[in-house]
């Protein structure tokens, strides 16, 4: 019996949504397969339709285990900010729709589990999914996002089985323990490392 896990992660927006799938087996992250859904112009409900199908389409072709989405970042412009809420939505129900358990995490939490800080860039999201996952180019920014998210997901629930791992883990805990005081970047690598 495998204990593989699969998530896909989304990065949702009303012009380009990415989407990136991640297969996690123990301490291994490997790569399935990562996108960007470029939604046609035209009327918004027409438009949020097909971010709800091609979202449910992926999710029937990959068949994750569950997923996970990142959180709207409220900005300056509230009908930006209700814009990109909506698609959000569309993405959502679309998982929830293929009866994925969707885990929500912000922009902050996610560049800080994958990158170390949160208030990394774009290119250096990008650079760290290309590095963590092996891929041979750099992939597109809404890809990386959604590729993030799905790391995030992987350690946030990695960190539950910890807390929740019976006494006798104390030593393998222990022996990670020297990692608190190297940046999470370093420790994330790792992750991709056999021991």
């Amino acid at each position: 019996m495998s204990d593989r896990v699969r998530i896909m992660g989304v990065d949702p927006g009303l012009n380009h949504t990415g989407f990136g799938v991640i297969d996690v087996t123990g301490s291994e992250l490997k790569f399935v397969t990562a996108g960007v859904i470029n939604v046609p112009k035209g009327e918004l409900a027409e438009r949020l339709r097909f971010i709800f199908n091609e979202v449910g389409k992926i999710a029937r072709e990959t068949t994750p285990s569950f997923a996970a989405c990142e959180k709207v970042f409220v900005n300056m412009n509230p009908y930006t900010t209700l814009l990109l809420g909506q698609a959000r939505g569309a993405a959502l129900t679309a998982l929830a729709n293929e009866d994925l358990l969707v885990n929500e995490f912000t922009p902050t939490e996610i560049k800080q589990a994958t990158v170390g800080t949160g208030r990394a860039t774009k290119a250096q999201v990008q650079a760290m999914m290309s590095h963590m996952l092996g891929l041979p180019e750099k992939i597109q920014a809404d890809a990386a996002d959604a590729l993030a998210c799905a790391v995030c997901a992987a350690q946030s629930f990695r960190m539950m089985g910890a807390m929740k791992a019976p006494k006798t883990s104390a030593g393998h805990a222990r022996r990670h323990s020297g990692a608190k005081n190297r940046a999470a970047w370093e420790v994330h690598l790792g992750l991709s490392r056999k021991e």
